[in-house]
């Protein structure tokens, strides 16, 4: 067996392997159905290739050759779908954006291949110094359409590559190279047929090596990972300065003008092999400008022998404040702070911890090893944030994690496990605002594991005092924020109220003069039911409207918070297919007001009906938890997505509902505030939602 014939045999039992454990092990999104479906079209696109090469009869070549790009015709496809969806939280809006090239890509390979079959292969010509396999116009238009997609399929991975940072680039990395090398090896042959119109049997080996190093690649993928597709979240906006559109034009600019100067002169016998030395010192070229180790050890080498500092402050300072200028959200903030943080210190694991309102803990706000953090109960322990609090505030300056043999120094140290054995010491610095220390930033798996100089220090101590300026603009932006939708809430409120207050004068008119006609028994029947469920509908808008127009007052009462409950449910326990539990706990008496904490149990008691559209439970329970009495409210309704729960939820006129006002839940916060007391809130669509009230048993 020769190793034409031999080498694309393994690749595609190789990829056949992996196809088939994608399949089976996998989670099955959409971009490990892709993944699975190209490799098995690689698969059979080696067999076809091992079988030609195993073919002594020119008929039989042609004939393989002719299946080797019916093959081909699929790939551009699926893999194009992978690209999109690969490693994306985004991918649906990716896809759907794509549609239409998606379709094209699909549709006209299968097309040209289904109608054009005789035309894939044109000839065979005899002429030269041996038998070409001459391209006919299908086959021709078919490694056109394979370069196009090769180039927006590796445009798609460096989109990829480039919204990854930290710990999730690296998780990634490998899956990114191996897909990368197969289709820059494409995008080489395909180049090299449509140069020649020809088929380039040498070439086929090119091919199968680099599926061979891409299978191999996608394994190592997986070991490290344990998972194909972590998620990532790039922007939607047009690339630019694409670094794969710049390559692919320098290259097949230079391949052209080469080919015809080879012709020109009568030919160059190596001019392939020249080709492919061209294309690997372009990839070369862009992974040495990718490559944090480079970047990281050039700019010391410069640092230390140019009596250069290792940071542009200037630069740096404009750097941070382009790139959170636009954020008016604390979590969109800290993840653009982490992000750049990686960028400008080259470390992989970047964490943001603030103290949280009520100044018990510290939360990850923002990480880059940590996705999707601001969703996530990643907190330190109430007393480890005190002592880190009292720690920083009399020693203000960056700290070694490794050096600390404090409890929350360790406790710092199991939140933020090191990823790699060799990526130097974990470091902290204290955001400090008004003399108050309102968070931490933790650093770790640095690249190369260089260790933290003392300008990495000054730098990591300017940034601090960046990050804190940034937090306390962004709380007084959501402060003016807030204040200027309540202020438009009051004044749209008062309108709404008076314009109410009119009609139900006109209404409770019509009331006084419908005994004129009470003698017509149909439209005494009709008015009577209309106008009495519009009255009160109304003065129940009026009511819930106009205690937002002034200040919420409370007027406490030492209560019974569980006979305050019966009394707000009575009369909502019941419905068809809806199972009411009650849970309460004996608590003491306490002081609040019973009726407005009333309205906050029907509120909560009328959403979770509202939520649930067929059979479903509702559990309503009573607990004594630190100083507070807690009231729960939890349902199996259909669930309120995290965005929704971020930005919407506790503000006025946002609402799931279809004939909802979008005020119950902010008047029920409002209610709760007053009391000194909290709301929180976990959901998740589909699977129901669970409200706390905390009330202080003052």
């Amino acid at each position: 067996m020769t190793f034409a014939v031999f080498l694309p045999l393994v690749a595609a039992i190789c990829s056949g392997i992996l196809a088939f454990v994608v399949a089976v092990r996998a989670r099955r999104s959409l971009a490990d159905w892709a993944l699975a479906a190209g490799l098995a079209v690689l698969a059979g696109e080696c067999s076809c290739t091992s079988l030609s090469a195993h073919a002594v009869v020119f008929g039989q070549i042609m004939h393989w050759q002719e299946g080797k790009l019916a093959a081909l015709s699929l790939l551009p496809g699926f893999w194009l779908l992978f690209s999109l969806s690969y490693a994306r939280g985004n991918a649906r809006a990716f896809v759907l954006r794509w549609r239409i090239v998606l379709v094209a890509t699909f549709a006209l390979p299968i097309v040209a291949v289904l109608l054009f079959r005789n035309d894939l292969i044109g000839s065979l010509d005899v002429s030269g110094a041996g038998p070409v396999l001459r391209l006919g116009l299908a086959g021709f238009g078919l490694h056109f359409l394979l370069l196009v997609s090769s180039v927006l399929i590796l445009m798609n991975l460096e989109r990829t590559f480039r919204a990854s940072v930290g710990t999730i680039r690296w998780r990634i990395k490998f899956m990114l190279l191996g897909v990368g090398l197969l289709f820059i090896a494409r995008a080489y042959t395909s180049s090299q047929a449509l140069l020649f119109r020809s088929v380039q049997l040498p070439l086929d080996s090119v091919d199968a090596a680099a599926l061979l190093v891409a299978v191999v690649l996608a394994v190592r993928s997986l070991f490290r990972t344990g998972t194909f597709s972590p998620d990532v979240y790039p922007s939607q906006s047009v690339i630019q300065g694409s670094l794969t559109v710049l390559l692919a034009g320098i290259y097949l600019l230079v391949v052209g003008v080469f080919a015809k100067v080879a012709s020109y002169f009568g030919g160059d016998a190596s001019f392939a092999l020249k080709a492919f030395v061209v294309l690997l010192a372009l990839v070369m070229l862009a992974i040495l400008l990718q490559s944090d180790r480079v970047r990281l050890h050039l700019g010391r080498f410069v640092s230390r022998n140019f009596q250069r500092p290792l940071y542009d402050y200037r630069t740096v300072w404009r750097t941070f404040v382009e790139g959170t200028a636009s954020h008016v959200e604390q979590a969109e903030l800290c993840r653009s702070f982490a992000k750049l943080m990686t960028d400008v210190f080259q470390t992989l694991s970047v964490g943001i911890w603030l103290v949280d309102d009520r100044k018990e803990t510290m939360v990850l706000a923002g990480s880059t090893f940590a996705p999707g953090a601001a969703h996530q109960v990643l907190a330190l322990g109430k007393a480890n944030t005190a002592d880190a609090v009292v720690h920083f505030k009399a020693h203000p300056e960056p700290l070694n994690l490794e050096q600390s043999r404090t409890s929350w120094g360790e406790a710092f140290r199991e939140m933020q496990p090191a990823q790699f054995p060799n990526g130097g010491d974990r470091v902290c610095v204290p955001i400090v605002a008004r003399g108050e220390v309102v968070g931490i930033i933790t650093l770790g798996d640095r690249v190369a594991g260089a260790a933290f100089s003392l300008q990495d220090f000054d730098m990591l101590t300017c940034v601090s005092d960046h990050a804190a300026a940034s937090l306390l603009n962004v709380q007084l932006s959501k402060r003016l924020l807030q204040a200027k939708e309540l202020e438009a809430f009051q004044t749209m409120a008062a309108f709404f109220v008076h314009d109410m207050k009119n009609a139900a004068s006109t209404l409770n008119l019509m009331l006084q003069n419908l005994p004129v006609h009470f003698n017509d028994p149909a439209f005494r029947e009709d008015a009577l039911r209309g106008v009495s469920k519009t009255v009160a509908h109304m003065n129940h808008l009026i009511g819930r409207l106009s205690l937002l127009r002034h200040e919420l007052k409370i007027n406490p009462v030492t209560t019974d918070l569980n006979e305050v409950i019966n009394a707000a449910t009575l009369g909502l326990e019941s419905g068809p297919d809806l199972k009411v539990t009650k849970e309460l706990a004996p608590l003491p008496a306490f002081s609040f007001d019973r009726d407005q904490v009333a309205k906050v149990v029907t509120n909560l008691m009328l959403n979770s009906r509202e939520a649930i559209s067929g059979p479903g439970e509702i559990r309503i329970s009573t607990r004594r938890e630190n100083g507070s009495a807690v009231i729960t409210v939890s349902d199996t309704g259909s669930g309120m997505s995290a965005a929704y729960l971020e930005r919407s939820l506790f503000r006025p006129f946002q609402t799931t509902k279809k004939s909802g006002l979008g005020i119950g839940m902010f008047q029920s916060k409002m209610i709760v505030e007053a009391h000194g007391g909290r709301v929180t809130v976990v959901s998740e669509p589909g699977k129901g939602t669970t409200f706390d009230v905390y009330l202080p048993m003052k």
